[in-house]
């Protein structure tokens, strides 16, 4: 068949709309991350540089403060095609890879200097091993270090294995790391924590002081255990077959931009760390220093709760070996 004069031209304008509309991509995400908030506006910022960078081909259309609902709904939506990726804590992803939960396993880290020289070495393994799973995801975001934060004053061991401790919902890393200690874990969706302690369904969290300042858990609890329990942090992924219907030119944007907001998210997130430990103290909650005895019950009890997960399979025991080798490295004279 062969077009010509006006035919020619309105085929070449029909082929020519289907090549853009062909190229252009909104990317639906999910988090939990309140409106206003710095990590949305964070986020928000990256997408008008991902629109501007690729000239409208790709953007991001962003759904805060769980209103796609929890992460096991937000990844059924993603599965679904409703939704091309989500923000959210990296044990939400444990069925897909394992090991990005590393970091997660009790009382790890002494503090963030180990924590620093660590990631530097397996981040880009754990990026990688996402990415191969089925997710692209830009880097890591930390939340801080998560601490006991009960309505009593508790310090050993034996005294938290009478508290009710809330447990993120379909995390079974954290559930699992709680069960090591031999405390009783209440799974939960973040939204529930709130209510679970106004209503005496849990009397006790392990989260960083960041997120209990923000979403105002702080004023159902009294103390808080001076002993860093848990490393806390999460990703931005997409999934991977979402990513890759993008040019590479457009994906190469997505990647830059991504992660330098992540990268500058998780510094930001570091200074607010210390500001909300200052901010638990001047709104009255007690901070309690274990004894020498006591410090030494619970670091021994970490050390069982991080075999048994290993042991479990919530993390391979290769890369725990790789782990554990750097970090005696690091702590070396």
């Amino acid at each position: 068949m062969v077009f010509a004069g006006k035919g020619r031209w309105a085929l070449i304008a029909m082929l020519l709309c289907l090549s853009a509309g062909l190229q252009a991509a909104t990317l639906k995400i999910a988090t939990l991350s309140p409106p206003g908030s710095a990590w949305m506006q964070a986020m928000e910022a990256a997408g008008a540089r991902i629109a501007a960078e690729t000239e409208g081909r790709v953007t991001l259309r962003f759904y805060p403060g769980g209103v796609m609902g929890d992460d096991t709904a937000v990844l059924r939506k993603i599965r679904f095609g409703q939704l091309q990726g989500a923000a959210l804590t990296t044990g939400a992803l444990q069925n897909d890879f394992t090991d990005v939960q590393l970091y997660n396993l009790p009382m790890l880290f002494k503090d963030f200097d180990e924590v620093d020289a660590l990631r530097a070495q397996f981040d880009p393994e754990l990026l990688a091993g996402l990415e191969e799973a089925g997710w692209v995801a830009f880097g890591f975001a930390e939340a801080g270090f998560a601490y006991a934060m009960s309505k009593a004053e508790v310090t050993t061991l034996p005294e938290a294995r009478a508290l009710k401790v809330w447990s993120p919902s379909d995390d079974e890393g954290a559930e699992a790391a709680l069960r090591g200690f031999g405390l009783t874990p209440v799974p939960l969706g973040i939204a529930d924590v709130l209510p679970g302690l106004q209503t005496q369904l849990i009397d006790a969290i392990a989260a960083p002081p960041v997120g209990a300042v923000a979403l105002q858990w702080f004023t159902q609890l009294r103390a808080v255990l001076d002993l860093p329990f848990m490393y806390v942090y999460g990703t931005l992924a997409l999934q991977r077959k979402a990513f890759e219907r993008l040019s590479a030119e457009d994906q190469a944007v997505l990647r830059s931009v991504l992660s330098e907001t992540f990268a500058a998210i998780g510094a930001q997130n570091r200074a607010d760390h210390e500001q909300a430990m200052a901010a638990l103290k001047a709104q009255g909650l007690q901070f309690l220093s274990p004894t020498p005895e006591a410090r030494a019950e619970w670091v021994a009890a970490a050390a069982t709760a991080r075999q048994e997960m290993i042991d479990s399979g919530a993390v391979s025991a290769e890369r725990y070996a790789a782990l554990q080798a750097a970090l005696r490295a690091y702590r070396a004279p």
